[in-house]
């Protein structure tokens, strides 16, 4: 009997407060909720269409920037690491993903003092790379690191810079390729891949989702889905720009359990 691998995808729905969110490296500018609420649901629609079994997780009215759940945790196939946020603000988002997780994968957690983001997290193959950001830091690396070693990855500090995390930067869109906006992180810090540059003129183009199927990808940078297509590789766009203004992207709406069954 051959298997079928199956995504799960956990999701949460916009908080009416997202206009609070936290900000870093963005101007802040008004939120439209509805707008922001109907771009997620779009995404999950897509995610859905992509063959993944999406969970969405209620509103959590208190907290602005839950609908970004990638940075909770990291999933992979042997557990689940529960961050713990460089934002205070966002801890208590914690608590809330952890309960759906358990369902899953057996969990760790990052403990204080260190921080560490899931969207600095960006993992090829066994090598995990976590962008030094203003809210991962040198002790969340390390903590990391000794959580994953015994099953076999390897843990290393990037350096990046201009934007909020690594994944802004890069992301994985194939085996073995690597999206990236070389001015925010250098590629050769990412071991040796092969890297499809973005346009330019679009620098927040770097995040996508990879799927067995297609890469998802923010509709605002079409010159930068011209060059994964090119490629050979199937892009699915959506429409994210009001999430954006959240310094927000597509990687950090949702967390992906794979499961072989």
């Amino acid at each position: 009997m051959i298997s079928r691998v199956t995504t799960t995808a956990i999701t949460r729905h916009v908080s009416r407060s997202i206009a609070r969110c936290e900000l870093t490296h963005v101007e802040r500018e008004p939120i439209d909720v509805e707008v922001a609420r109907a771009e997620h649901d779009a995404y999950c629609a897509l995610l859905d269409e992509l063959g993944c079994d999406v969970v969405q997780l209620p509103e959590a009215p208190d907290l602005p920037d839950s609908v970004f759940v990638e940075d909770t945790a990291l999933v992979l196939d042997e557990l689940a690491v529960l961050t713990r946020p460089g934002a205070e603000s966002r801890r208590p988002e914690v608590p809330l993903i952890a309960r759906a997780l358990r369902r899953y994968r057996p969990v760790a957690e990052i403990e204080a003092p260190a921080t560490l983001d899931g969207g600095d997290i960006l993992v090829i193959g066994r090598a995990v790379y976590v962008g030094l950001s203003a809210r991962s830091s040198t002790a969340g690396v390390e903590a990391l690191a000794r959580i994953l070693a015994p099953h076999g990855y390897t843990v290393r500090g990037t350096p990046m810079r201009d934007c909020l995390h690594l994944k802004s930067a890069a992301s994985v869109i194939g085996n073995g390729l690597v999206l990236v906006n070389p001015a925010w992180v250098d590629p050769s810090d990412l071991g040796d891949r092969t890297f499809v540059e973005i346009d330019a003129s679009e620098p927040f183009a770097a995040n996508a989702v990879r799927l067995d199927n297609a890469i998802v990808h923010s509709s605002s940078y079409p010159r930068t889905k011209a060059r994964i297509e090119a490629r050979g590789i199937r892009v699915a766009s959506v429409p994210a720009s009001e999430l954006a203004k959240a310094e927000g992207g597509v990687t950090c709406c949702s967390l992906l359990v794979r499961d072989a069954g």
